[in-house]
């Protein structure tokens, strides 16, 4: 059942523990989710390719609030967890209360962070955990976005034509 795929924070970090003991390579990823989209799909699909165990970090409602505004997120932490956890390519969902993974991503030490091509690789600065995984050895992969597809464009879209 995709439920028992979404672990809280200590429940996550004993996981991976485990998983990495076992040799697993360990990948991870983060964002909103909020309206699950092909290009969300596609992103996963490619971090899933870099290893064995793909972890998927959902900011909180709270933090959304904080990213994006007031009005978002569209769909609370609970359903994006759920629906995220129901896709083949993932194998564990946590949500994370901060505006940054950088603390998630600190104590869980995957081997591979992944983020969405709207960063730049040559310019880590701007990727709040890009220090965090360089101190402990891991790595950053930038995955090309689907262009065109993202959760602002769908809302701006129903916006428009309501």
């Amino acid at each position: 059942m995709s439920i028992s795929k979404i672990l809280d924070s200590e429940a996550c970090l004993k996981k991976i523990q485990s998983l990495r003991h076992e040799g697993k390579k360990i990948i991870f990823t983060n964002g909103v989710f909020d309206i699950l989209h092909i290009g969300h799909l596609s992103l996963l699909e490619k971090a899933k390719s870099l290893g064995d165990i793909l972890c998927v970090g959902i900011n909180s409602d709270s933090s959304v609030k904080k990213i994006k505004g007031e009005n978002r997120p569209v769909n609370q932490q609970e359903d994006r967890a759920r629906l995220l956890a129901g896709f083949e390519v993932v194998d564990i969902v946590t949500i994370f209360h901060e505006t940054t993974p950088s603390d998630i991503i600190s104590r869980l030490k995957p081997d591979i962070h992944v983020k969405g091509g709207d960063y730049n690789p040559a310019d880590f600065e701007n990727m709040p955990e890009a220090k965090v995984v360089r101190d402990y050895g891991g790595e950053v992969r930038i995955i090309s976005l689907v262009p065109g597809k993202s959760s602002t464009a769908i809302i701006n879209k129903m916006s428009f034509t309501i």
